[in-house]
Order: structure tokens, then sequence, then C-alpha cells
């Protein structure tokens, strides 16, 4: 009996490390500057009548009667996202979906406005049920979708989609994530490693080696969805670009 709980013991023992190990902090912030003046847009390209700047922060919003005509995007003008490190703090409204581009492309032909992007999406949401909330990665205008869910290590390659690993679960996010609130991102793009960190923890973690997909340099941009009016607001917009 002593030598089955000593097993126990020890299995238990296992297993916690092994979810402790899984519990991955964001890096400690450094040298990163500000790419948001927080007075006005300068640097930024996005439709006038539903960007702008209140209070020190970004906030885009569409109303009944300033809709947005398709999805349309904030476009950071002064900079790629090759490798970098993003960090910047969000909130938004429970009414439509909002999101982070990077590695993107700028359409600028054929597109139902101006401000067209495709790639890389950052989910931004108001909600804390899985699967739908903020911080997956979703293919903006290609043909993957959801690429990467909130809680999975996943690859994909030329075969595929892959999920290797388990990062939270359902009930650590719902805890983690600030309803109607402030939270914070890091994004960090490391060649075909992408790693969403949500108020200080991991995630989401990708390795895109897909072929035909895989995207390693674009722009960053903020989401309007088209649909139900909405408002999403960023602030503490800061970037670094990683050698």
């Amino acid at each position: 009996m002593s030598r089955c709980l000593t097993f126990l013991a020890l299995l238990l023992f296992a297993v916690t490390s092994l979810v402790a190990e899984e519990i991955i902090k964001a890096p400690a912030e450094s040298e990163m500057k500000p790419i948001f003046n927080g007075e006005d847009l300068t640097g930024w390209d996005g439709d006038p009548r539903l960007w702008s700047v209140k209070d020190g922060v970004i906030r885009g919003e569409t109303t009944k009667e300033a809709p947005a005509n398709g999805n349309t995007f904030l476009i950071w003008q002064d900079g790629n996202t090759k490798d970098f490190e993003l960090r910047l703090s969000f909130r938004c409204n429970a009414t439509n979906n909002s999101g982070i581009q990077y590695r993107s492309k700028h359409i600028t032909t054929g597109g139902r406005n101006k401000w067209v992007v495709r790639g890389y999406q950052h989910e931004i949401r108001n909600q804390n049920i899985l699967p739908s909330v903020s911080g997956f990665i979703y293919a903006e205008g290609g043909r993957r979708g959801r690429m990467a869910m909130i809680g999975d290590k996943t690859t994909w390659d030329a075969d595929g989609k892959k999920i290797v690993g388990k990062l939270i679960d359902a009930d650590e996010y719902k805890e983690l994530f600030k309803l109607d609130e402030w939270n914070d991102v890091v994004i960090i793009a490391k060649g075909p490693h992408l790693q969403h960190y949500m108020n200080g923890r991991l995630v989401m973690d990708c390795v895109d080696n897909d072929p035909k997909s895989a995207l390693s340099d674009g722009v960053l941009a903020f989401q309007l969805h088209a649909g139900r009016p909405m408002w999403v607001e960023f602030k503490d917009v800061r970037f670094k670009e990683l050698k």
C-alpha cells in the first residue's frame, strides 16, 4: 500500500509540474517604442468617419448612421511587422468583434473600401467563454479561417494543422479575461513562430510552416467589423522590431 501511495504521489507531482511548466508568462518589457502619440492619428490611416482619438485612446466606432462598408481597418504607416513584439491594451463592446492585423497585406484595388487588409488577425472580442474569445489567430481574407485557437499549441505545415499541446483551459481563460475592462495583449512573431499573450499569460502558440499560406511580413492594422454597430479602443501601443 505504501508503495502505491508513493507512486501516486510521484505521479501527481509529475503531472502538477507538467501543468506548471505550461503556464508561460510574457517576457519583461524592454526597449519598446510608442507608435501612437495619444493625441491624434498621425502615422495611421483609416476611414475618418469611423476612427478618432478620444480621451487619449484610439477609438473605432460604427453606428446605424455611419456603418462600415465591409470590414475596414486603421493601418499603421510607419513600419512593417516581420519579426517583432507588439504590446497594447484594448477594450470593446460585445455587439461585434475586432482584431489586430499583422504580417498583413493592404488590398488597394477591388475592396469594398480603401482600407481592406488581409492576413494574420489576433481576434478581439468582449467575451470570456471559449472558443469565441480574444486571442486566437484568424486568417482574415484567407482560406484557413480560425487557424489556432486559445489554449492550443498548433503547427501548420504541408500536411495541414496539428495541435501539439495545451496552454490554458476554459475555466482559466474565463478567470484571466476582464469583461468590459482593459485587457493587455502581447504579440511576438519570430520567423514562423507566433505567440499571443493575454494579461501576461501565453494563451496561443502557433508555428506556421504552411508552404502555401504562411506570412513573413506585412502591415499592422486594427479592425472595425462590418455588420452590427460596435466600438473598440486601443491604448499604450508599443512596438519593437526583433533582429
